[in-house]
């Protein structure tokens, strides 16, 4: 029987003080091992088992699984920077790279790998590979990387956990259900519960008005100013970019006026509902339109959107529910 832990999780950048130093900080607590793992013919990927010092072995094997976009083992989304001094690469506090040392430091063999056509630091090394990759592509890669982790001999394969992250947690439970014999537990960290539609639909439509509603309307009247709504800094990352941008335009004398398509009313307030929600509707809509080969994504048949491109899109809206699986 495989168990199942689910976290709600949720990652912003930020810099951490720096700590005191102490003599025990700088022993090595674990070791690591590059692998090239193979894909498909002539494809593969780099990947990495991390795994502790002390113990003699083998340890509980851990399988990591990113989130969605050109994912590296890491998830550094291009925060990795090279330290002028050393000449090392300086990794800022990124999810996988701290879950796979904290572990193996913690006496687990810790399997991450770079998602197929990705490379280090959030680039796409092969736009092909990855313009038409879909998600049945991912399950199929973490099935062969969960086979790799077996036979490493630093790993207990009678002690196989999967992580899955936002996207990963699509995955992991269809791979453990077809191993049910290997996988022992999964960890879903910000699970995903919706298809791609829904997700998309939440996260342009509902939950910027959700935040307006609640947040930036202070006196509920279920309007805003635009001065007053384009000052927030998080509804600003909510809708991905200032409201200016989406709703309104400069005219030569400087003055901004709200687009009169997302203006009815012909005011300098934006009303919530009759305003606010027909513009993210049509930024959802958009979204939701599959990208042409030289437009969009799509440059030259060579995908190099690090979301994600027409053929995974595709695949993910028409992915049925991990709920509806089982």
């Amino acid at each position: 029987m495989v168990t199942i832990i689910i976290i709600a999780y949720s990652y912003t950048s930020f810099s951490l003080p720096t700590p005191p130093i102490y003599a025990q900080r700088d022993l090595q607590l674990m070791k690591s091992k590059n692998l090239q793992i193979e894909l498909d013919d002539n494809l593969t990927t780099n990947a990495q088992l991390t795994f502790p010092v002390v113990g003699d072995g083998p340890y509980p094997g851990i399988l990591l699984i990113t989130g969605s976009g050109a994912e590296d083992m890491n998830e550094t989304q291009g925060f990795v920077r090279i330290n002028e001094t050393t000449g090392e690469k300086d990794y800022p506090p990124v999810p996988f790279f701290q879950i796979a040392q904290y572990l193996s430091e913690r006496g687990f063999a810790v399997l991450r790998y770079d998602k197929r056509g990705v490379g280090e630091n959030h680039t796409i090394l092969d736009a092909n590979v990855w313009g038409n990759l879909t998600i049945d592509d991912l399950r199929q890669d973490a099935e062969k990387v969960l086979a790799v982790l077996l036979q490493q001999p630093e790993v207990d394969n009678s002690k196989i956990t999967i992580i899955g992250h936002s996207e990963g947690t699509t995955l992991a439970p269809r791979v453990a259900i077809v191993n049910p014999d290997k996988v022992d537990n999964i960890v879903l960290m910000g699970m995903v519960a919706q298809n791609l539609t829904d997700i998309l639909h939440f996260q342009t439509v509902t939950l910027p008005l959700q935040y307006a509603k609640e947040v930036i309307d202070k006196n509920s009247n279920g309007s805003l100013s635009l001065q007053e709504a384009s000052q927030d800094l998080v509804f600003e990352r909510l809708i991905g970019g200032n409201l200016t941008v989406l709703l309104a335009k400069n005219l030569p004398n400087g003055t901004i006026v709200l687009n009169p398509e997302y203006n009815r009313n012909n005011d300098t307030f934006i009303s919530l509902e009759r305003e606010f929600r027909p513009c993210f509707r049509a930024k959802c809509k958009i979204i939701l339109c599959t990208s042409k080969p030289g437009t969009g994504s799509m440059i030259e048949g060579k995908c190099t959107n690090l979301e994600g491109c027409d053929a995974y899109e595709k695949s993910f809206l028409a992915f049925d529910l991990n709920l509806n699986y089982w």
